[in-house]
């Protein structure tokens, strides 16, 4: 089992920045490679990022490239997402999540964390 825990979310301006942290404990975190996924209101949950068990490899998908980065610390068991140039389409609740791979669909994932809330005002 693991057990992820989100933070660093919150009400942010159009153009402006947020960090967001998923703190893991439980199994070994670097059995994992981590994603991080992303609900805006009234929609599917949809693939944000990933990384693999390292933290050397990442990706993106098309709408975040350049503006969002994920990067791992495997020493506290945690990995986080930053995110700049933030719009109001990036409003959401975001997720971390474990898994064996770090694609782009939900089912390749095996744990989650409850969610923290973005919002980008316009």
């Amino acid at each position: 089992q693991v057990q992820l825990v989100e933070s660093g979310g919150g009400l942010v301006q159009s153009g402006g920045s947020l960090r967001l942290s998923c703190a893991a404990s439980g199994r070994s975190f670097t059995d994992y490679a981590m994603g991080w996924f992303r609900q805006p209101p009234g929609k599917e949950r949809e693939f944000v990022g990933g990384c693999s068990r390292s933290g050397g490899s990442t990706r993106y998908t098309d709408s975040v490239k350049g503006r969002f980065t994920i990067s791992r610390d495997n020493a506290k068991n945690t990995v986080a997402l930053q995110m700049n140039s933030l719009k109001p389409e990036d409003t959401g609740v975001y997720y971390c999540a474990a898994g064996p791979y770090y694609g782009g669909n939900v089912d390749q994932y095996d744990y989650w964390g409850r969610g923290t809330q973005v919002t980008v005002s316009s």
